[in-house]
C-alpha cells in the first residue's frame, strides 16, 4: 500500500459520522426539493467529498472497509434521508462493489477515480421503439480511436456524475462498452426524466454527438463467470432504497403527529400522540420499516456469504435477494399508505409532500416486477429451477 492511501485513513465509522449532518439537511429539505424540483447538487458533492464510495472497498486499495452489510445500511440511511439521492448513487455503489472483483476491468482507474471521490452513471438503455435491451447508439472506427453516436435514456445519477459508462454497437454488429468524462465534447445531459416518483434521482436522457472515444476507454467483453448471479447487488441496492422509504414515512408519521395532527370529534384522547387507533397506525408503519430493513440486511449477509461459494450457493443468495425485494417493495408501500392514517384531512396537504413515500416507492418497484422475483423464488422452492442470470435478480 502507497503512503498515500495509508494517510488517506478512511473507515466506515468515519464516513458515517461525517456525512450525519448532510443526511440531515437531505432529510429536512427533501419534500421541498420533490415540490420544487431542486437537486441537491450541494449535499450530494458532500457526501461525494467524503468518500462514500469507497465503503466496502478493501483498506488495501485505498478504500474504507466494511461489509456488504455495512454498505447496506448505509444506502438505507441515505433513502430514508432521501431516496432520490439514494438511488442517484447506485451506479456509483455499483462500480465500486464491482471493482472488488480482481478481473473487473479498468480495475485499478476505477479505484483511483473512488478515491478521487468521482461519482459515475451509466445507462444501456435507449428508446429506439426496438427490442428491449437492443442498442442502436454506433460506435465506427476514426483515425486512431472512435466516433460514437446516439442516445441513451434513464441515466441515473448523471447530473451529478463525472464519468458515463454505456455501450454502442460496431460497424461489424458487435456491442462494446466504454467510459468517457461527461464533459468530454459531445456528451449532453439531459433533465427530461419525468416519471411519477423518483424525479430528482437526475435520470434522464444523455445524448452522444460525435463523442471521441480513446481505445483505452473501451471496456473489454465480460467473460461468464461460474456463479453467474452479478446483478443481485444492483436489485439488493433497489431494496434498500424501498426499506428508506418506509423509514422515511415513519418519520414523517411520527413528526406530523406530535407536531401538527389533532385527535378526531370522538376520539377518547386529547392529543393525537394519545390517540389508540393512531398509535396502533404509527405502530404498523415501524412493523413494516423494520421488516424492509430487516430482510435487505440478512440479505446483504447472506449474499457476501455467497460471494466465494459454489454455483448452488450464489443460486440460493439471489434468490434470497428475490424474496427481499418483494418485501421491501410491500412493506414500502404499505407503509406511506398508512401514513395518512394517522391524521385527517390536514395530511394530504401539497406543502406536506407525504405523497411522494408511496410514489417513490412505486417507481423503484418498477424496475424490476415483483411478481419475477416471487415466481422465481418459488420456482427454486419447488422444483430447484435456477434463478435468470439476466440481472434481475
Amino acid at each position: 500500500m502507497t503512503a498515500e492511501l495509508i494517510s488517506a485513513g478512511y473507515s466506515v465509522a468515519g464516513i458515517r459520522e461525517a456525512i450525519a449532518p448532510v443526511l440531515t439537511r437531505l432529510a429536512a429539505g427533501a419534500a421541498e426539493r420533490e415540490r420544487t424540483r431542486t437537486y441537491a447538487f450541494d449535499d450530494v458533492r458532500d457526501l461525494a467529498g467524503q468518500r462514500i464510495g469507497l465503503l466496502g472497498i478493501a483498506v488495501a486499495d485505498g478504500g474504507a472497509g466494511g461489509s456488504l452489510r455495512e454498505v447496506t445500511e448505509l444506502i438505507v440511511a441515505l433513502a430514508r434521508a432521501d431516496s432520490n439521492v439514494a438511488q442517484a448513487l447506485r451506479p456509483t455503489f455499483l462500480i465500486a462493489e464491482r471493482v472488488r472483483r480482481p478481473d473487473f476491468p479498468h480495475r485499478e482507474r476505477m479505484l483511483r477515480r473512488l478515491r478521487e471521490g468521482d461519482l459515475f452513471a451509466g445507462s444501456g438503455n435507449e428508446r429506439t421503439g426496438g427490442a428491449s435491451g437492443s442498442v442502436h447508439a454506433a460506435i465506427r472506427r476514426d483515425g486512431d480511436g472512435y466516433v460514437v453516436n446516439g442516445e441513451k435514456f434513464y441515466s441515473t445519477g448523471g447530473l451529478y456524475a463525472t464519468w458515463f459508462s454505456t455501450s454502442a454497437t460496431g460497424e461489424d454488429g458487435t456491442v462494446v462498452g466504454f467510459t468517457v468524462p461527461f464533459d468530454r465534447e459531445g456528451v449532453h445531459r439531459l433533465d427530461d426524466f419525468d416519471a411519477v416518483g423518483q424525479r430528482l434521482t437526475a435520470s434522464g436522457t444523455t445524448r452522444l454527438v460525435d463523442v471521441r472515444v480513446r481505445p483505452d476507454e473501451l471496456t473489454p467483453p465480460d467473460t461468464q463467470p461460474a456463479t453467474p448471479w452479478r446483478g443481485s447487488f444492483a436489485q439488493l441496492y433497489l431494496a434498500a432504497v424501498e426499506a428508506g422509504i418506509a423509514a422515511a414515512a415513519l418519520d414523517d408519521a411520527v413528526r406530523f403527529v406530535r407536531a401538527k395532527a389533532r385527535p378526531i370529534k370522538h376520539s377518547t384522547a386529547t392529543h393525537s400522540v394519545d390517540d389508540p387507533y393512531v398509535r396502533e397506525t404509527v405502530g404498523r408503519i415501524g412493523a413494516h420499516a423494520q421488516a424492509a430493513r430487516s430482510a435487505v440486511l440478512v440479505a446483504a449477509e447472506v449474499l457476501e456469504s455467497a460471494r466465494d461459494g459454489d454455483r448452488a450457493v450464489a443460486a440460493e443468495a439471489a434468490v434470497t435477494v428475490a424474496q427481499t425485494g418483494v418485501i421491501a417493495i410491500e412493506a414500502a408501500f404499505r407503509a406511506a399508505e398508512l401514513l395518512f392514517d394517522v391524521g385527517g384531512g390536514s395530511a394530504t396537504d401539497r406543502d406536506l409532500g407525504f405523497d411522494r413515500h408511496w410514489r417513490n416507492a412505486r417507481t423503484v418497484a418498477n424496475h424490476n416486477p415483483r411478481q419475477w422475483k416471487a415466481a422465481v423464488a418459488g420456482a427454486f422452492h419447488l422444483t430447484g429451477e435456477d434463478p435468470p442470470t439476466t440481472g434481475l435478480f
